[in-house]
């Protein structure tokens, strides 16, 4: 029986009647499911039931889609999204306080907060060393806080820049305009900088050279020599013998591997590197409050508290929080931002999208074409590091009045930057939170490598007056006019001029060569040659034929094994059909790679927490499951049918968010911790109707975790109060607190007991785990590796082992006995939240903040599979008794349950995953879903 639609929230705004509107147009239409509107409407059933979810204003296409598919007036509904939307546009009146995507400038200073921990210590560290290294991921702030907090607090002459194409003269530019000159050259000694820095400032004055996104070194600038020059004349200005000059620069956290290629650069991390990290509670209520209330305006405390509790712990969600705040002040109630503007504005994770999906869904069709080759001209393709924005002169975009028009009202919405010179994306966060622009590059990565070659490629021939040597020739021009033919509009005027230029100069080449054949053979020969040739013409065109459909089909399917990713975790079941019959088509490494992801297959998704779900735990039957979350309940579920779960209670009595579940072993009493500072005790032998047995409420600050001993007789807890506690719950309606472990040095956040109850293990925000004998000895054995608090641990079923996870994006396995580290599992593109043993300890499962669960083997520390399905944060982990079920939390507020096969996952091999996906799914891709995936292509569904 279908799900029963979730009930609109209350009250009368125009969001709600529009969803309302829709729900009516769909009873009209006879109630079809939303697997029956995906069919017809090529959406995700998620999609369409979000779009008539109240809850944010869904975008033209999709609404469109839903009214069409319902039989409804598409003219009609178009102008009343329209509508709609231009109530909810923003009010442009008054200050505002806060600046989107755009980074901070040394002229924000005033409205920069919650950062002044780090600002003090990159002005102590550049005090004691004269290069400082900033990494931080991308969103995490590194651009505002070194302009908008260090250099608008350094009292010195200060250079301030990004490096681009060419750093050596975007820094001469600046150089030149600190002393007031032309700009000088840098090219000639590595000392040219040093020397132009003293003649540029007065005596007795230290300069800071701040390079701000550092990386544009490894993506922008392609000449090794040139990059090679531009970072030993910064750190020879650096020197204390050469040099008179400090430097900072700010690097994105997936290019750490890229400055360790520098010997130079390795020496100067190893003393002056800081890591910028996620901000923390109070950080957050800073930043949110304090610009509001210096210009005059208020917070509701029910948006305060979303926004901190959404964004507490996360990378790379200031761009997205800050863009949040912008459109939630632009729809402010009176003087108060309030949650209802914030979600009319789509959320921290929608506001970005809803903004570029509204402005693009008012472009015309010539505009949206426009506005798509913009875009991806506006982004370098990453090689094996996420994209990264790329920064353009406006030379190079062509002088047309649309793409004027398309910049002015991207740069109205404040996504991309333009100023006299240079035209960018305001922030790389576009590209994780906007759908369509993903969906762009998934198609176009390779095309956008052609792309930047060929712009590359003109600006050297215009270098050269047009000279005939620096045309494409061979199969560059083959595969520049195939890829041209494909997206004839992405091409400027001045690109084209060289494509045909090129293919001008390869025809009379041709022709010259073929004019030279036809002089110099006798009639006979050449009658015969002509032979020869038509014989070879015919089987050419034959084999060219064949390329052509081969190259075609290996593009297709690297292209659908791409959107399947991405389709994952909206339709895991279309998404494995479409890996499958993407491999089949062409046996790419993409497809196979694809194919393979799908196994283990996310079978069932658990939905119904309102916010992020913070921890899973199932019992030893395997029957009973528990999720908890920000929303200040558990819930429990039985397991009884794995394919339909059913929930079954809910425990309520939390006052904040309950972060850790467990469930007594071979028992059915299940604990709960909170940041209300207690744990708590539930009878959930009945699970529809559990019953509060008792409160643990000792601790000073949030409980975060809880963990029963495997007898059943004893509980853990942690705190931010930085200790841990033992309780004997014997009797759980009446428990004792027996003993107090201290000893960490920051918060302790996570807990496990070893199989045979003789051992605790602690994790703590203090980079370290400990080990503490529960024998009477008191002794303990601190594992210290993690570079950055440690957010899990677990031991091994034989109690041999223990895992460990961090904010280091690492898991580290250690041997119990000594405390050795045996292997550290990376792969991982964010902070590493969970980790957990299979129950026969042949698997470690670890989960992240780059929303992938991975899988690995304890034999080698080898990776053997990926999971993903969800759409934030992986944060906790569970595997059934018997190891054929993994349950994954996450940020997204769902629970997934992965279907493990009893094949070894690092024996999986394609005919395996073929078989196994068509068992696993409910039935075939429709005709409708393969046109709309491989389009001219017979229909042939993979199962």
């Amino acid at each position: 029986m279908p799900r029963r639609e979730r009930p609109l929230d209350v009250g009368d705004s125009a969001l709600l009647r529009f969803a309302q509107d829709l729900r009516s147009l769909r009873d009209k239409a006879g109630r079809p499911t939303y697997r029956e509107l995906s069919a017809r409407a090529h959406y995700s059933t998620a999609v369409l039931s979000q779009a008539a979810a109240g809850r944010r204003m869904p975008s033209l296409p999709v609404t469109l889609a839903y009214v069409e598919a319902c039989g409804g007036q598409v003219a009609e509904w178009r102008e009343r999204w329209r509508r709609v939307v231009a109530d909810q546009e923003p009010r442009p009146d008054g200050e505002r306080p806060y600046v989107g995507l755009n980074a901070f400038q040394p002229t924000d200073a005033n409205r920069f907060f919650g950062r002044a921990r780090m600002v003090r210590e990159v002005l102590a560290r550049l005090a004691d060393q004269r290069v400082v290294l900033l990494f931080g991921a991308s969103g995490a702030g590194k651009s505002s806080l070194l302009r908008a907090g260090v250099v608008a607090r350094l009292d010195g002459p200060v250079l301030l820049f990004t490096p681009g194409e060419h750093p050596l003269e975007e820094c001469a530019i600046h150089l030149g305009r600190l002393g007031g000159t032309p700009a000088p050259s840098l090219g000639g000694t590595r000392f040219a900088l040093a020397e132009h820095l003293r003649q540029a400032v007065p005596d007795g004055t230290e300069p800071v050279v701040v390079v701000d996104q550092f990386e544009e070194v490894f993506t922008l600038c392609r000449d090794p020599a040139e990059r090679e020059a531009f970072v030993d004349a910064l750190l020879t200005a650096a020197s204390e013998e050469h040099g008179r000059c400090r430097v900072v620069l700010g690097v994105r956290a997936d290019f750490y591997a890229h400055c360790t290629t520098s010997a130079p650069l390795v020496e100067a991390m190893a003393a002056g590197q800081i890591t910028l990290g996620p901000m923390t509670t109070d950080e957050l209520r800073q930043a949110v409050l304090q610009p509001a209330v210096r210009a005059g305006y208020a917070v509701e405390t029910a948006l305060l508290t979303e926004l901190v509790a959404h964004a507490r712990g996360q990378h790379g969600v200031l761009p997205l929080l800050s863009h949040a705040l912008l459109e939630t002040w632009l729809r402010r109630k009176g003087n108060t931002l309030t949650l209802a503007g914030f979600q009319a504005a789509g959320g921290i994770d929608g506001a970005l999208a809803q903004t570029a999906e509204a402005l693009f869904a008012g472009l015309t069709a010539r505009q949206q074409v426009v506005a798509r080759d913009l875009v991806l001209r506006l982004i370098a393709p990453g090689d094996g590091t996420e994209d990264t924005k790329r920064r353009i002169t406006w030379a190079e975009l062509d002088d047309d009045p649309d793409v004027r028009a398309v910049l002015d009202l991207l740069g109205g919405a404040r996504l991309v930057t333009l100023d006299r010179h240079n035209v960018e994306l305001s922030h790389e966060a576009l590209v994780r939170a906007w759908p369509r622009l993903r969906d762009w590059l998934a198609e176009e990565r390779e095309g956008l490598r052609l792309h930047r070659e060929l712009t590359r490629a003109t600006d050297a021939w215009e270098a050269l007056d047009g000279d005939s040597s620096a045309l494409y020739r061979g199969t560059r021009l083959v595969l520049a006019r195939q890829w041209a033919s494909r997206n004839p509009t992405a091409l400027t005027a001045r690109e084209r001029r060289l494509l045909d230029a090129s293919l001008a100069a390869d025809a009379a080449e041709t022709e010259q060569a073929r004019k030279r054949a036809h002089q110099q053979k006798h009639a006979v020969v050449l009658l015969g040659v002509l032979f020869l040739l038509a014989v070879t013409a015919t089987a050419y065109a034959v084999s060219a034929q064949q390329s052509a459909r081969w190259q075609r089909d290996r593009a297709l399917s690297e292209i659908v094994a791409a959107k399947a990713v991405n389709l994952r975790p909206e339709d895991p079941a279309l998404a494995a059909q479409l890996s499958l019959a993407a491999y089949r088509l062409a046996p790419t490494g993409e497809a196979r790679a694809s194919l393979l992801a799908t196994f283990p297959y996310p079978y069932r998704r658990l939905t119904g927490h309102s916010a992020n779900l913070d921890s899973v735990a199932v019992g030893s039957d395997g029957l009973l499951l528990v999720t908890a979350g920000h929303d200040r309940v558990a819930r429990l579920w039985d397991l009884t049918d794995r394919g339909r779960p059913v929930r079954a209670g809910t425990l309520v009595g939390h006052e904040d968010t309950v972060n850790g579940v467990a469930v007594q072993p071979g028992g059915r009493v299940v604990a709960t911790a909170s940041w209300d500072r207690t744990a708590r005790l539930w009878d959930a032998t009945d699970p529809s109707a559990p019953v509060l047995l008792s409160t643990l409420g000792t601790h000073t600050d949030d409980v975060n975790a809880v963990a029963f001993s495997p007898d059943g007789r004893t509980v853990a807890t942690t705190s931010t109060d930085r200790t841990a506690k033992l309780w004997d719950v014997t009797n759980p309606r009446n428990p004792r607190e027996t003993t107090t472990l201290a000893g960490h040095g920051n918060g302790v956040v996570a807990v496990a007991f070893s199989p045979d109850g003789r051992t605790l293990a602690t994790a703590s925000f203090d980079n370290t785990v400990v080990l503490w004998d529960l024998t009477g000895s008191g002794a303990r054995t601190v594992l210290a590796g993690h570079q950055a608090p440690v957010t899990a641990v677990a031991f091994s079923p034989d109690g041999t082992r223990v895992v460990s996870a961090g904010q280091d994006r690492v898991a580290r396995l250690w041997e119990t006995a000594t405390g050795h580290e045996l292997a550290v599992l990376r792969g991982h593109d964010g902070i590493v939240r969970a980790a957990v043993f299979s129950p026969d300890g042949r698997t470690v499962a670890t989960g992240s903040e780059d929303i992938t669960v991975q899988l690995w083997s304890t034999a080698g520390g080898g990776r053997v599979a990926e999971l993903g399905a969800h759409a934030e944060a992986v944060v906790s982990l569970a595997f059934t008794s018997d190891g054929r079920t993994l349950v994954s939390g996450s940020d997204d507020d769902t629970a997934v349950l992965w279907r493990i096969p009893d094949v070894p996952l690092e024996q999986v091999d394609v005919d395996d995953a073929a078989g196994w996906v068509c068992r696993a799914v409910d039935g075939p891709v429709t005709r409708e879903q393969w046109d709309a995936y491989f389009p001219g292509l017979p229909y042939r569904p993979p199962c």
